[in-house]
């Protein structure tokens, strides 16, 4: 970043409630965005409330004691701004944009609805019905059910392996005292972080959240249990759809692996662009499938890196072996300087274009202080993707090679039409 001048400085301070919070000051803009990231997702809910992270998503902006839904609504069209939340596995945020002459109505909106929310039971049975039908859309598509299936069979049994909507037995008993409950437990300051990016100061922030808490404090990161279980190594979901939804999922690295970046530069390689590997074999070069790609996920004791591909019915199995054999080519031979580069380059740049506006830097900062307990720097960052090389992401590519995997198919099939041994699945269980 050196032409542009030093990043600006990122200040962190945990509040006498216990509440995280970060800022980053941009002197060259005239908005501000506000980030509440709390620490709990749809992995850390029991079984029985599967979704209630999700639910508490769509609940928290109905309302509170003070405005209405239409109130909130209305108060940030007034000023121009936009806000929105969505749910993860692990943590759940909730943002708001606006210039920053409005960040005291923006500090009042979100603090309002973190810490009084309404939760009336008239808000939530209108919510199930959205949440419900939000379900029952993503059944209907095959490209997002086929990465569900994935999930569970990789995780089976866990948290990690449902999706963060819950499923519709579950999102049907949810009642108020549910998420009340889940609410109460989860929505802490000790399970919190604010992020703040854009024209402002760390010291007014502070002081104006430390006003808005209402005397709550305390609460901590949900315990959370890794998967142990072995993976499910094939999952047949027959449909009878023009298209074959193939999704390859196998188990890495958590977000601390040491090797994080060498497993983000050999995703890249694989499926992660245009002029990845899969992408130019399967697509551009065979036809064999219109849409194809890879990507790594990184929880907090676990992760995966999964290929998906779209392909007429004819076309799985050999859209199949072409996969597992560029995982095995990649294992055997490695990267080339060429591709190293073009991997690195797409990273420093995504990581570049994360510093552009007030609402892409608060992002970063508050998913770092909350996932990794710091936040580093941009040109920190560019350092760890400096130094992979080639031999690291071929090191991460021998041990993809013997990692559990799993393969979930979705299209007009049966569980026999898949040879486990030929498609390199059979030993990749346990």
């Amino acid at each position: 970043m050196s032409a542009r001048g030093p990043e600006p400085p990122i200040t962190t301070e945990t509040l006498p409630s216990g509440l995280r919070l970060v800022t980053q000051t941009m002197a060259e803009v005239r908005s501000v965005a506000v980030g509440f990231w709390v620490g709990s997702g749809s992995r850390d809910e029991p079984a029985e409330i599967a979704g209630a992270s999700h639910f508490l998503e769509h609940l928290l902006f109905k309302g509170t004691p003070r405005r209405s839904a239409s109130d909130i609504a209305e108060a940030l069209d007034e000023v121009g701004g936009d806000c929105n939340a969505y749910t993860t596995k692990e943590y759940t945020a909730f943002y708001v944009r606006l210039l920053s002459e409005h960040l005291p109505l923006g500090l009042d909106i979100l603090s309002e609805i973190m810490w009084d929310p309404a939760l009336r039971a008239s808000d939530l049975e209108a919510e199930r019905t959205v949440i419900l039908d939000e379900i029952l859309m993503h059944l209907d598509e095959p490209a997002d059910l086929v990465v569900e299936c994935c999930f569970g069979a990789l995780f089976p049994g866990h948290p990690l392996g449902r999706d963060a909507l819950g499923d519709a037995a579950s999102v049907g008993r949810i009642g108020v005292p549910d998420v009340r409950g889940f609410f109460e437990s989860h929505y802490r300051p000790g399970n919190m972080v604010v992020s703040v990016a854009g024209d402002c100061s760390h010291e007014a922030v502070a002081g104006a959240l430390e006003e808005r808490l209402g005397g709550r404090a305390g609460g901590e990161a949900p315990e959370r249990v890794a998967p142990e279980a072995p993976v499910d190594p094939l999952v047949v979901l027959h449909r009878p759809t023009e298209q074959a939804h193939l999704a390859l999922g196998i188990r890495c690295g958590s977000r601390f692996d040491e090797d994080r970046w060498a497993y983000s530069v050999l995703n890249h390689v694989l499926g992660g662009g245009m002029s990845s590997r899969l992408f130019q074999k399967v697509r551009e070069q065979r036809g064999l499938a219109y849409s194809i790609g890879s990507e790594r996920l990184a929880y907090e004791d676990a992760g995966s890196l999964c290929v998906v591909a779209g392909t007429a019915p004819n076309y799985a199995h050999e859209v199949l072996r072409i996969v597992t054999g560029e995982l095995e080519l990649l294992a055997e031979s490695g990267i080339s300087e060429r591709e190293l580069a073009v991997a690195k380059g797409n990273l420093r740049a995504e990581a570049l274009l994360a510093c552009e506006d007030s609402g892409a830097r608060m992002s970063r900062i508050g998913a770092g202080l909350l996932l990794h307990g710091e936040t580093k720097t941009v040109d920190e960052l560019l350092e760890m993707i400096d130094v992979v090389e080639a031999s690291d992401a071929q090191r991460v590519a021998q041990a993809l090679l013997v990692a559990p995997r799993t393969l979930a198919v979705v299209g007009p099939f049966d569980q026999g039409s898949f040879d486990l041994s030929a498609l390199g699945l059979h030993g990749h269980i346990a």
